[in-house]
């Protein structure tokens, strides 16, 4: 797994619980990279399951609340760091579409070695949409809260309803249906 989502990941703790809590996760993890990422560099994925695992111990937050935060989180970071996969972007469907033909296709070309998960959109008929995570990772609550992150960004009335998935997380769908704008 890439180093920057580790990076970013200790960054949220330490903006949401402070510096001590993340350096506590990281010494109570026993991590075999000691903790120490770099945005390029490329990391065991039970790394961050354990950081998770021990954040939650400490602080008393669900798992699934934690993981889809760090989405949420993450998303808001991609737009800063990457705006031109925003480019002429006007909707969170339009966005979640371009996932995996153009913004895994550039990721790709940069980490030739990135596994990353597959993401389906189907649109429907009334307008709704129906998205497909395929992971050999457990991170269907990331990919939720990256989703969520997206409808925020957009500031469209879009209601998210998980479908169907797999326990262990390496898998999910979810309903998206497009809600009249608020008055």
């Amino acid at each position: 797994m890439k180093g920057m989502v580790f990076t970013e990941f200790i960054e949220m703790v330490e903006q949401t619980f402070g510096v001590d809590v993340a350096d506590d996760i990281i010494t109570k993890s026993d991590l075999p990279s000691g903790g120490a990422y770099t945005a390029v560099g490329s990391y065991d994925h039970r790394e961050m399951l354990s950081m998770v695992v021990a954040l939650s111990a400490q602080t008393g937050v669900p798992l699934p609340d934690l993981t889809r935060a760090f989405g949420r989180y993450l998303f808001g970071r991609f737009s800063t760091l990457y705006p031109a996969f925003f480019e002429g972007v006007t909707s969170a469907f339009d966005m979640l579409q371009r996932i995996d033909g153009y913004i895994h296709v550039e990721v790709r070309k940069l980490y030739p070695d990135a596994e990353l998960p597959r993401i389906s959109v189907d649109l429907a008929a009334d307008g709704g949409a129906r998205l497909t995570y395929r992971s050999v990772r457990p991170f269907a609550g990331v990919a939720e809260g990256l989703i969520m992150g997206c409808i925020q960004h957009f500031g469209e009335n879009i209601t998210l309803q998980r479908d169907a998935g797999a326990e262990d997380g390496t898998h999910a769908e979810w309903v998206l249906t497009r809600m009249p704008q608020p008055a």
